[in-house]
């Protein structure tokens, strides 16, 4: 009996532990959470610094497939040189903890990017969690939009086929693409808030 007990303590903590990390995901039309992180160059970046234009938040873990997808096919290096041609502002994050899949130093995550042709405008690093807890942040990719007024604007997938397959990249809807081709017209973004697909955010235990 008291290890039933016992055991139905800790799925209940367990319970409330995912139910904070839900409550505290960011709501589209809602302020963007403000942070600071330090960056793989060693400086530290502060959103607020950002008012006045878009910025993308891009969770990435280099080990998972579904990053490996669309890096390897180009297909992110892509969007984040069209996006900085817009004058968006690409931020890559990587949140995973120490001894955990995808953990990078700064210097890794550099040389990661130089040889993938990545083009963020810069990388923060997460090992804590922090800024991913903040965001609700469950996958990698797991992209996340904010406006110029400093708005949420979009959160989800990168596109609309949850696979692995690299095939697949010019058959899907890509929804970060849109949601930066709409605010750049000043329309209404038409999926605000899609299902994230890939590998789970490598929190720490």
């Amino acid at each position: 009996m008291q290890l039933q007990c016992i055991a139905k303590t800790a799925i209940a903590g367990a319970a409330l532990g995912f139910a904070s990390l839900a409550m505290a995901a960011a709501e589209i039309n809602q302020p963007a959470p403000a942070f600071t992180g330090k960056t793989a160059d060693g400086a530290t970046v502060n959103l607020s610094a950002f008012k006045g234009k878009t910025v993308v938040l891009e969770w990435s873990n280099h080990e998972c497939p579904f990053v490996k997808k669309h890096y390897e096919s180009g297909n992110l290096p892509a969007q984040q040189k069209d996006a900085a041609a817009q004058g968006a502002v690409w931020l890559q994050v990587v949140s995973s903890a120490p001894g955990k899949q995808g953990h990078v130093d700064g210097a890794t995550a550099q040389k990661l990017n130089a040889g993938r042709g990545a083009k963020p405008a810069q990388v923060i690093l997460d090992p804590e969690g922090t800024i991913a807890k903040q965001y609700g942040a469950q996958t990698t990719p797991h992209l996340y939009v904010i406006d110029p007024k400093g708005t949420l604007v979009y959160k989800g997938g990168i596109d609309s086929i949850a696979t692995k397959n690299k095939d697949d990249i010019p058959k899907a809807e890509q929804y970060v693409k849109t949601a930066l081709a709409s605010i750049a017209a000043g329309k209404p973004i038409a999926n605000p808030s899609t299902k994230p697909y890939g590998c789970s955010v490598k929190y720490a235990s």
